[in-house]
């Protein structure tokens, strides 16, 4: 594509709105319509191996390889792409399932740029492990959805930070852009998904539902500390960038200053797209109250 286009593209991806006015509350026909078209009405055409991998300086090729997190974002972006078609083939609604079978496509677009990227800058990776899926396909997408949101929240800051301290070289941070905002797009599906199921489930259905979400969040709490403890040591993990990767991006950063940045950085991916739909509020809400308690650095 040319310069015209790729920009566009990328405009055409950050911004929708549903063309009906009107409300959109959770479980209405308007609703549903509008988070089943969110990704394809922005869907962002790059071809991941059309994309440019700048040539770094040693010191940046070397700040790039040796971040330990290469193996985990390929092998999320393997079991995301599975669960999230594997759950597809459970959905009778035709609009939902080719929504999701969409993002399914995007999250194996994900692993083919990273399998690029590490290519590019010679990375070495494990070969990909064997996954099986689990017997329930619901609650692998519902793993996938939630640590998504969770993980997205900081990822945003992160990549942000890399971008103003230089850690990434910001041809870098242009190429690995329309990713980051790829699961922007992702989060506010799975969220407003959500949204819908509780709204139309029938009431008897929905305590184990909210038992299961519960457990969703007790697993991806427990994988996140084994992780913290030991990158290695964790087989089958889900976290990716944000666990493995902000001590090496932020250092010594003023967690105050994180949060902030990742707060903002969240409201400005977001801002674009339709204000009816739902945002994700677990990350956002948690890191305002912790901010309340913590104060920036005084130098």
């Amino acid at each position: 594509m040319n310069d015209m286009a790729v920009a566009t593209a990328d405009h055409n991806a950050r911004h929708w709105g549903y063309p009906h006015p009107g409300p959109a509350k959770p479980g209405s026909a308007m609703h549903f319509e509008m988070f089943t078209q969110l990704l394809r009405a922005t869907y962002n055409p790059y071809k991941p191996a059309a994309l440019n991998w700048p040539k770094l300086a040693p010191e940046a090729l070397a700040r790039i390889t040796s971040l330990p997190i290469w193996d985990i974002a390929v092998q999320t972006e393997n079991k995301a792409g599975a669960r999230i078609e594997f759950f597809a083939q459970t959905v009778k609604e035709p609009a939902l399932r080719d929504a999701l079978t969409h993002m399914a496509g995007e999250e194996r677009r994900h692993r083919d740029v990273l399998s690029r990227l590490v290519a590019a800058y010679d990375i070495r990776v494990k070969p990909d492990e064997y996954y099986a899926l689990p017997n329930d396909a619901e609650w692998g997408f519902l793993v996938t959805g939630y640590s998504e949101c969770l993980d997205s929240f900081f990822a945003f800051g992160l990549f942000e930070m890399a971008r103003r301290s230089g850690y990434f070289p910001a041809e870098l941070v242009e190429t690995f852009e329309p990713v980051i905002q790829e699961e922007t797009r992702h989060i506010i599906f799975f969220t407003n998904f959500i949204a819908w199921k509780r709204a139309t489930m029938p009431w008897w259905k929905r305590p184990f539902f909210e038992l299961k979400v519960a457990a969703v969040y007790v697993y991806l709490v427990w994988e996140r500390i084994g992780l913290a403890k030991a990158v290695d040591g964790l087989e089958g993990a889900d976290a990716n960038f944000t666990v493995t990767g902000s001590e090496a991006i932020a250092g010594e950063m003023d967690t105050a200053k994180l949060i902030d940045i990742c707060l903002t950085e969240n409201d400005r991916r977001m801002a674009g797209y339709d204000a009816r739909l739902r945002r994700p509020t677990t990350a956002p809400t948690l890191a305002r109250l912790a901010r309340l308690f913590i104060r920036p650095k005084t130098s």
